[in-house]
């Protein structure tokens, strides 16, 4: 592809991990391209910032991180005695580098909103693919990495497993910018005492007690930034935001908004009927429109949507931009219905909506997390004999088998106006 750069071997400084290196002019290239830009224009954590106010960095800088993690585990796992050419590291640079490209507005907040049923994993691959065509079929290799169909399997792992470079990442750095210390991790120690055995990721024995503590990080992580009760309040009121507008579009109003973030108001359509991965006529369209998509075409529309008519959009909108959240009740059961019900006849009254409207002033939901999958790839501790043993069974600090369950926690949201 042309580019006005002839010196393609920048070094980018980053306030987690320091000088961060471009290794070829391929992957400069895809840094550079609109669609791998688009990510600084998308918050890493959503609508976490609401609660941490530093939380305002993006999928750029963690993809950047990330790439950056996997040229440190090749070099560590090439200097014992594994072979990774070359092309494979490129290759494997790439597949990090990209692994997020196909996330939406506000990260994982609207993950299905945008489009229904769609898992940014997804999206991801198939703008590779895109992305592939553009670059004469140089990015396949990556692809076949970063989809597990590569015949080194390690390497998918290193992208996509319990200890892959992305999860490195993203903890490290979100309890950077969050200021979350029970988040902060060991990584350079975990990837110093990565290894292979028997084409599978391991880890050396010296790292076990690193091993550990990423994983007890990882759960705090999830229950203290993630999941936290103000993010999950903020992102289901975005998403309630969005239900409404694209209701109202369907129903025949004419809102506000951007001819990309309108494309998808005006479709219902999901991954499947978009055809993304059978070569369908619709699929440039779609991710012509979602390429184009950020996080300004919603805080742009919210901040007009609150000036609506509608009494319903307005008022989400209004909550929405002046962060007045909904209040949010978690517990280990479902709520009952009547208790529910109950809420939604106060709502009416309170706000002077109809009974179908209430739905979007009291609500409930779900939400589940677990540390480590037992089902999963699992994570292989190698001793020093040349035995392999699996983490739950070779830690002797921490109970594994609570770290592996699921979590789920039911949520009811409704107005903090409102008496509960």
């Amino acid at each position: 592809m042309a580019n006005y750069h002839t010196n393609k071997r920048k070094i980018i400084n980053d306030p987690v991990h320091g000088f961060i290196g471009i290794s070829s002019e391929l992957i400069f290239d895809l840094i550079s391209h609109s669609c791998f830009q688009r990510l600084r224009r998308i918050r890493q954590l959503g609508m976490t910032h609401l609660v941490y106010p530093g939380a305002v960095h993006s999928r750029f800088q963690h993809a950047i991180g990330a790439m950056h993690l996997m040229e440190m585990a090749i070099g560590v796992i090439r200097s014992k005695n594994h072979e990774i050419t070359k092309k494979e590291e490129e290759a494997a640079l790439v597949a990090i580098l990209l692994h997020d490209i196909g996330h939406g507005p506000f990260s994982h907040a609207l993950e299905a909103s945008i489009i229904p049923e769609m898992h940014h994993e997804e999206m991801s691959l198939y703008l590779m693919q895109k992305l592939n065509r553009q670059f004469s079929g140089e990015l396949s290799l990556a692809i076949d990495i970063f989809t597990g169909c590569y015949s080194k399997k390690f390497l998918h792992q290193l992208v996509a497993g319990q200890l892959d470079m992305d999860r490195m990442d993203y903890l490290k750095r979100d309890s950077f910018y969050t200021g979350v210390t029970e988040g902060v991790i060991g990584s350079d120690r975990i990837i110093k005492m990565l290894n292979v055995s028997d084409d599978q990721l391991v880890v050396e024995a010296k790292g076990i007690y690193s091993v550990e503590k990423f994983l007890v990080a990882r759960r705090l992580m999830y229950w203290q930034v993630y999941f936290h009760k103000t993010v999950v309040a903020a992102e289901n009121l975005l998403t309630m935001l969005l239900k409404r507008a694209r209701q109202l579009v369907h129903n025949g109003e004419k809102l506000f908004a951007s001819p990309y973030l309108h494309f998808f108001l005006e479709s219902n359509a999901n991954m499947a009927d978009y055809g993304l991965f059978t070569g369908s006529d619709s699929s440039d369209e779609i991710t012509e429109n979602f390429v184009r998509l950020d996080d300004d075409d919603i805080m742009s529309a919210a901040k007009v949507w609150s000036g609506h008519p509608d009494k319903c959009l307005s008022i989400l909108a209004g909550w929405f931009t002046g962060r007045i959240l909904f209040r949010i009740e978690f517990r280990n059961e479902p709520f009952s219905q009547k208790r529910i019900e109950d809420l939604r006849k106060n709502a009416i009254g309170k706000f002077d909506i109809s009974a179908s409207d209430a739905g979007y002033f009291v609500f409930s939901g779900n939400i589940s997390n677990y540390a480590y999958s037992a089902e999963d790839e699992k994570i292989k501790i190698l001793f020093n004999n040349g035995e392999l043993a699996d983490i739950a069974d070779a830690s002797d600090m921490l109970n594994l088998s609570v770290l592996s369950k699921t979590v789920k926690k039911y949520f009811l949201c409704y107005p903090k106006t409102m008496n509960s």
